[in-house]
This record gives C-alpha cells, structure tokens and sequence, in this order.
C-alpha cells in the first residue's frame, strides 16, 4: 500500500482538513501504514496538483484557515484501479528477527531482556485491538463494508496473536533447561551405548 492510496482511502471515508487526517491516521489507519504528519501534508499537496483532491471552498477565507480535502472523480478512479491490481505480498522484514539471527553469531547477551519488551508492546497492541473489535464490530454492523474493515482489524489481531504466541515460546526456548530436564537428557550409568 502506498502513503497516496491510505489517503484517498481515508479522504472517501469522511472529507479532512490535513490535521484531522493526521488524528486519523495516528487513530486507525496509521495501525498497520504509518505516516508522519510531514508526509501526509506533502502528499496532500501532490494529490492536489495531480488533480486527485481539492480543497473544499471555504466560508470564510482566512490566511492561515485549515483546508479541508475532498475526492475528485480522477482520485476515486485512481484508487478503484489500484485496489484491483495484483500485487504479490512482501517478505517479512523486521529488524528483531535480523538481531535474532546476529545474536546466533555474536551471542544472545541481553536478547531475552528485548524479547520481553516486545513481547508487553505486542500484548499491549492485542489488547487494544480486542478493545476496538468489541467496541465497533458488534454483531448487527454487517454490511460489506464492515466486514472488509473488520478483516482488516482481524488481520491485526491475528498478527499480535502470531507474535505474542512465537515470543512466548522464543523466551521460553532461550530460558536454560532445568536440573530436573538437564538430568532426564543424560543417559543413567550404565544404560548408555557399550
């Protein structure tokens, strides 16, 4: 997905002045596409200049007055064609993953510590996804339309699920084996190969 589309998308949804934009994507769609404010309002002005948006005409024209955008035909058309296309999914790139595999060379000092970090920012986000599926997805919202935002919420739930389950089970896999395990993989005397 890029910063262009995430913005047509939130535009249709519900015409925006740049700020409430930026409030919306720190709120929703800034959970799985991030952006910065700057990024947004650059973008804004290119939508704008490539005759995708405009700023809707104002009461009160007012140096200073935020503008707030709205869709044009070219814009929707634009993000119609995009959703279409066929796109293949991108491989995983997460640094943890990469500093797991360097501490498999250099050694796992202090690994588990970043590990449990993860592992609480992970529930944490779980957590608040749950929060938003129980508040917005009650049974009766079941237009297409909810439904394809609810997939999207899932898929972020199914992701914290993933991680929170796999962190789990990395910690306990790096916690040194007991004395009772140590002594049950040691073979008794005299039971061993002669």
């Amino acid at each position: 997905m890029s910063l262009p589309h995430a913005i047509l998308t939130a535009l249709l949804e519900k015409p925006s002045s740049g700020l409430e934009l930026t409030r919306r994507f720190d709120m929703s769609i800034g959970y799985f596409w991030s952006a910065t404010h700057q990024q947004i309002y650059r973008e804004l002005g290119k939508l704008e200049h490539e005759g995708y948006i405009r700023a809707l005409p104002s009461a009160q024209p007012t140096r200073g007055q935020k503008k707030e955008y709205e869709v044009l035909p070219a814009g929707r058309a634009e993000l119609a064609r995009w959703t279409a296309e066929s796109q293949d999914p991108k491989p995983i790139r997460d640094p943890l993953l990469l500093r797991l595999r360097a501490a498999g060379v250099v050694g796992a000092e202090g690994i588990d510590a970043e590990l449990r970090r993860h592992l609480d920012l992970h529930q944490r986000q779980l957590s608040e996804y749950l929060e938003i599926e129980k508040r917005d997805f009650p049974p009766d919202r079941d237009t297409v339309e909810d439904r394809l935002r609810h997939a999207v919420l899932r898929a972020g739930i199914d992701l914290e699920t993933f991680w929170t389950r796999w962190l789990s089970r990395t910690l306990a896999e790096l916690e040194p084996p007991t004395a009772a395990a140590a002594d049950a993989s040691t073979p008794a005397e005299g039971n061993g190969p002669k």
